[in-house]
């Protein structure tokens, strides 16, 4: 008699949360929150390299814009999400652009860029709440040296979609939900999902297996396949295998879902630059010094 085949799909079950309550300053505009990095986590959190969670922080009126100068970047895609607060960005690429609440900015540095991200002008001018996030996103090594581009992706542009049960909605950034395709260009398969959940809302994500998964709280409690609840700034990494996630809100939250299939490949990186090799990093700092950006 042959044993029968279980057909339901698999929990994808946390794998362990991580908290970070550790802040610093990232210029004089982003204090910011680190709540994984490449360089703590490695290839756990593989595509994703490192994601900073700025603010929420209130800033005085000023005449000087706060923020980053122009530094470089080589290897790797920055994700700009803004939830409160403007950002202005320009680069020597000859892009500029500014976002606010609901917008993105998705920034490829590739063989290397120069830019500057700086609190808009407006915003520097009347004062207010900031909060924001940056993530880094690792390029292949065949894209490595790709040509630097830039997405400034509005909220008018990404996909909003509501979830069954008026639980909420899910913002497709990036990748796929359900057949809904996201606003960014992406080198590898990434889904960056932007959810607000209702109180009482309970909905359940089907992911790839396989991939990557992080799930960070922005705003209020969730609990997680009946068994763990996540505060705000609680990230919950989850086993690779397993494609479903239950998500219950026991309040209006907002939750960052990262979803990405793993670069198996080396990781060598130095503050702005991330490559394959150290060779490939010392050759980073040539080419900026000699002007080659």
């Amino acid at each position: 008699m042959k044993p029968q085949k279980n057909d339901q799909p698999a929990t994808k079950a946390i794998k362990r949360i991580i908290r970070n309550t550790q802040a610093h300053w990232v210029g004089d505009g982003f204090p910011v929150t680190t709540m994984f990095s490449y360089t703590a986590q490695g290839a756990e959190v593989s595509p994703f390299l490192m994601l900073d969670y700025a603010g929420p922080a209130t800033f005085e009126p000023s005449d000087r814009p706060r923020g980053v100068e122009q530094h470089p970047h080589r290897g790797f895609e920055t994700v700009t999400i803004v939830y409160d607060g403007e950002v202005e960005h320009s680069d020597n690429a000859g892009n500029s652009g500014k976002i606010g609440p609901g917008d993105v900015q998705w920034m490829t540095a590739g063989r290397g860029i120069l830019h500057e991200e700086m609190h808009g002008r407006d915003f520097t001018a009347r004062g207010g709440t900031l909060e924001m996030i940056q993530l880094w996103v690792n390029l292949p090594a065949k894209n490595k040296m790709t040509d630097p581009a830039y997405q400034e992706l509005t909220a008018a542009r990404i996909p909003v979609i509501a979830l069954p049960g008026d639980a909420g909605t899910l913002r497709v950034i990036a990748g796929d939900y359900n057949g809904t395709s996201g606003a960014a260009r992406t080198f590898t398969p990434i889904n960056v999902f932007d959810l607000r959940l209702k109180a009482g809302g309970v909905t359940t994500l089907s992911l790839p297996d396989g991939f990557t998964t992080m799930a960070l709280v922005l705003r209020g409690s969730v609990q997680v396949n009946g068994l763990k609840t996540l505060q705000p700034r609680d990230l919950a990494l989850f086993e690779l295998s397993g494609s479903d996630i239950l998500l219950e809100a026991a309040e209006d939250s907002a939750i960052l879902l990262l979803n990405g299939a793993p670069i198996d490949e080396p990781i060598a990186g130095y503050g702005p630059f991330v490559m394959n090799t150290q060779d490939e990093i010392r050759q980073a700092f040539d080419d900026f010094r000699a002007g080659r950006f």
